[in-house]
């Protein structure tokens, strides 16, 4: 079986928070809204259905927490999550952080406008605060 590897195009937009059970954890680049990524750590997948029973009850556990915490850090109105894998093909999975009035409210942020990039700083605040809520 092929080894797992990140798609260059989400090493190259994101932070990386770390590993959960199944995924990777990634902070995409942009804080415009806050927006994590799980990448499952399995080789050539590009779709939920094709992950074994098993792993797809991991995702949807893991991605159920990330949520959460998603929605506890950032004190948002709403959590929008997906599956899209039109442009990147790896399965991955979208958690982003919505509230009325953001820059692409109530339409989808794939698209809309220039990416604002975080500070290191901003980045490690993000990213401790989530690591925290996560193992708690």
């Amino acid at each position: 079986m092929p080894d797992f590897t990140l798609d260059q195009r989400l090493q190259n937009d994101t932070f990386p928070i770390g590993p959960l059970g199944l995924c990777q954890l990634l902070l995409m680049n942009d804080k415009r809204w806050p927006w994590l990524i799980l990448v499952p750590q399995r080789a050539n997948m590009s779709e939920i259905h094709e992950l074994t029973p098993l792993d797809q009850t991991m995702l949807s556990f893991e991605t159920s927490m990330v949520a959460e915490a998603m929605k506890e850090a950032t004190a948002c109105e709403k959590i929008n999550s997906g599956a899209l894998g039109n442009i990147v093909r790896q399965l991955h999975i979208h958690i982003i952080a919505r509230n009325s009035g953001d820059a692409a409210w109530p339409g989808p942020v794939w698209g809309h406008g220039t990416r604002e990039p975080y500070t290191d700083e901003e980045a490690s605040k993000l990213i401790s605060d989530l690591r925290a809520r996560l193992s708690a």
